[in-house]
């Protein structure tokens, strides 16, 4: 089991249900990442009305299209010479919302007549005379019950889960150059066999972002510095993400820069993340044992390739720190390197969200040797965005290594990725698995979007065990001789009402394999809903 996993995502089994990763290639909106179920390809292309809703867990980082970054991180629309917006590593924005609210811009209401409603007016507070110096206010409501069979695949009475978001969001810019950003958020959570309930999930009131920008433009190239507490997306959603099942994100604290110009871009990070606390705002601090840091490159690519396409090539150096790792039981330092390459985007119906990274390193002076394979792809059957699509994710995460003393650590891990994909429940995560997975998403009514996934799971080493969301081991599967980890049936709908507000229904069925039944587990159904209101 990896620390670094353990941490953020719970704490304990009770609450592993509400706990979400969320998902494949830059993380949405929430309503964005309604279709992630299907295909975490579901980034690239604004196919559905951003109201919030999260990922869905059949494709990484749900959302209509694939890794559909669209976030602007300047106040200004970008310029038609600038790096596709797409692509800049924001996040998806569709109608204006974003997951990370501070990719949105709301500018176009510095004029008066374009305000249809009151809310509109919170968008764009003017300060100054000139409308240089202005506010934007933002919130966002969920209301979620979740109902679990069987909690962590134990046979044992079902859990409920009755939970609460608030976020408020305070967004102020002086000109064009800099940004002061803060976000507060409230988490509740109450119902039947809960257990230990982890700060992400319960928090009375929590800062959860907090930073300060600086822009620029120099000799045509756009330049900028963030430092504070801060989402990041900047990649795969499996690899890195906000996990806006949640009840409060991930978040990071430190520094990112990054410099775009018109076909190629650049982004450096330094970070620590979150550690949520119980008491309030004093009690949220930033982990001293745990820092990633490292540089992601985009390239956007001809969109005369393949007869026309929006694709984009991330190549990526990424490294994770660790002073109090665990695998097989033993505690140590880890320090793991990251060397990958994301490729993604759309060709014509085609939706691609392709990750190859290769881990190395070193675990208490033994050398860290692993792969991830991330592959999803999807088809449109027809010309129109709202036609239905097909696809599948092939996925594969090596293993080995983490029980015995010597030898290579061949366990891959994704640092703070989004295991929702493979299971709502958290039952599974991109360490020793194998996944692979068919998938469809359709619109069976107008603003209604369906999608339904099967997926078949394997662990890749008989010699190492079968790991949850959170990076720990279901005890015992270690020596189990099954390879089959499960079959898992999901599906999920989701009424965009409007792009503020929005109806979610999610179901899966966990019939456990061998590598599970072996060690006593049992299969389980995990069902909820939720509504989702924005501003």
């Amino acid at each position: 089991m990896h620390t670094s996993r353990r941490r953020l995502l719970l704490g304990t089994g009770a609450a592993l249900a509400a706990t979400t990763l969320p998902a494949r290639a830059s993380a949405p909106a929430a309503e964005e990442q309604v279709q992630a179920l299907v295909d975490r390809t579901a980034e690239a292309r604004p196919t559905v009305s951003p109201a919030s809703a999260p990922s869905l867990g059949i494709g990484k980082d749900g959302g209509g299209g694939l890794k559909q970054r669209v976030g602007a991180r300047k106040t200004a629309a970008p310029a038609s010479d600038s790096y596709p917006a797409a692509g800049a590593g924001d996040g998806v924005t569709t109608g204006g919302y974003n997951q990370s609210r501070w990719a949105e811009d709301w500018t176009r209401f510095r004029d008066p007549t374009k305000i249809d409603d009151p809310i509109d007016r919170l968008k764009f507070i003017p300060l100054a005379a000139d409308g240089d110096v202005y506010l934007t206010l933002s919130g966002e409501l969920r209301l979620r019950v979740n109902q679990t069979t069987n909690p962590n695949l134990r046979q044992s009475e079902a859990q409920r889960q009755d939970i609460n978001r608030v976020f408020l969001v305070g967004d102020l810019h002086l000109g064009e150059h800099v940004r002061f950003y803060g976000e507060l958020a409230h988490g509740g959570l109450s119902g039947l066999n809960l257990g230990t309930k982890a700060a992400n999930l319960s928090n009375d009131l929590a800062v959860q972002q907090a930073f300060v920008d600086v822009t620029g433009d120099v000799a045509g190239v756009d330049l900028g510095l963030r430092y504070g507490r801060q989402t990041f997306t900047d990649g795969s959603v499996l690899l890195v993400g906000v996990r806006d099942n949640n009840t409060l994100y991930v978040t990071f604290n430190g520094v990112r820069a990054w410099a775009k110009g018109t076909r190629v871009r650049a982004d450096i990070f330094d970070f620590k993340p979150t550690e949520y606390g119980t008491g309030g705002p004093g009690d949220d601090r930033a982990e001293q044992g745990r820092r990633l840091s490292g540089l992601t490159t985009g390239f956007a690519l001809p969109e005369t390739m393949l007869g026309g396409s929006k694709l984009y090539l991330d190549p990526f150096v990424w490294r994770l720190r660790d002073s109090d790792a665990a695998w097989g039981g033993v505690n140590a330092r880890e320090l793991r390197k990251l060397y990958g390459v994301h490729f993604w985007g759309d060709a014509g119906p085609v939706t691609i969200d392709w990750t190859l990274n290769k881990q190395g390193g070193s675990f208490d002076d033994r050398a860290i040797d692993a792969w991830l394979v991330l592959l999803a792809q999807t088809y449109r059957l027809g010309d129109d965005r709202s036609a239905p699509r097909v696809g599948f994710h092939f996925d594969y995460a090596m293993g080995g290594g983490a029980y015995g003393s010597t030898g290579k650590l061949r366990s891959a891990l994704a640092p703070f990725g989004n295991s929702i994909y493979y299971s709502y429940q958290l039952i599974a995560t991109t360490t020793n698995f194998v996944a692979l997975a068919p998938n469809v998403s359709f619109q069976p009514l107008p603003k209604v979007r369906a999608t339904l996934e099967y997926q078949f799971s394997w662990r890749d080493s008989l010699d190492d065990a079968v790991y949850r969301a959170n990076g720990t081991p279901f005890a015992g599967t270690q020596n189990v001789d099954g390879r089959k980890i499960a079959e898992t049936a999901r599906a999920q709908i989701v009424w965009t009402i409007s792009p503020r507000v929005s109806l979610t229904g999610r179901y899966e069925h966990v019939k456990a394999g061998s590598a599970l039944t072996g060690a006593g587990y049992r299969d389980s159904d995990f069902l909820a809903g939720w509504l989702n209101i924005r501003f």
